[in-house]
């Protein structure tokens, strides 16, 4: 039985992984963690965890720095990133702090299952694009400075789109608000997905948060 704890300060994301995970007998969900402080506090009341997926984009301890300080006080914890993001510096941070393992959140059950598995047989679970990037960056190291992060740039039309799609509205009532068509705002939140780096909405809104440009 593989004792579990999924990390990430999204509850909705939270249960999705959950509901991944009740497929297989032998995978047990001990709790989960908003982020990295909440992580370590209830790690210190409950050390016998074998396995933590662990989301990267979290306020107060992000997973990069989480996997830092789980590695440095808990070495025999198997630590698998379960993220939207595989760009190339979220991936050598990821390493370099410790991962065993970098999965994307679109994993299907059965190749999550697989991974851990793999993962705490000494393996390390790697989604095929994540395998080709790690190899591209082992062949062609890039010097990753933490202290410039690269800043998101929105223009001023994509936060108002952003802040209108926070709000729950749909396309056709962002357009209406803001003298847009709806292919306008379409292409306007095609554009802020590209630029985030995410996938849908709520990865969108989350990271905008995150990063205070909403």
């Amino acid at each position: 039985m593989v004792r579990i704890v999924i990390v990430d300060d999204n509850v909705f994301l939270q249960k999705a992984v959950a509901e991944k995970l009740s497929f297989f007998e032998d995978l047990s969900l001990k709790f989960t963690a908003l982020n990295g402080a909440d992580l370590l506090e209830k790690l210190a009341k409950n050390k016998n965890i074998d396995l933590i997926l662990m989301d990267i984009e979290m306020p107060q301890c992000n997973g990069i720095e989480a996997t830092k300080l789980v590695k440095d006080k808990y070495p025999q914890i198997k630590i698998i990133m379960l993220t939207v993001f595989d760009n190339d510096e979220n991936i050598f941070n990821a390493i370099k702090a410790g991962a065993d393992g970098y999965l994307l959140k679109e994993v299907n059950p059965k190749e999550l299952h697989q991974g851990i598995i793999e993962t705490m047989n000494g393996g390390a679970a790697m989604n095929p694009s994540i395998a080709l990037k790690t190899l591209k960056l082992l062949r062609n190291p890039v010097e990753f400075n933490n202290n410039e992060q690269e800043e998101i740039k929105l223009s001023s039309r994509e936060i108002e789109v952003l802040e209108q799609l926070s709000k729950g509205l749909n396309y056709n009532i962002i357009a209406e608000n803001l003298f847009l068509s709806p292919s306008t705002v379409r292409k306007h939140i095609e554009n802020i997905y590209t630029k985030l780096q995410v996938h849908n909405k709520l990865e969108a809104i989350q990271k905008a948060k995150n990063n205070k440009l909403i």
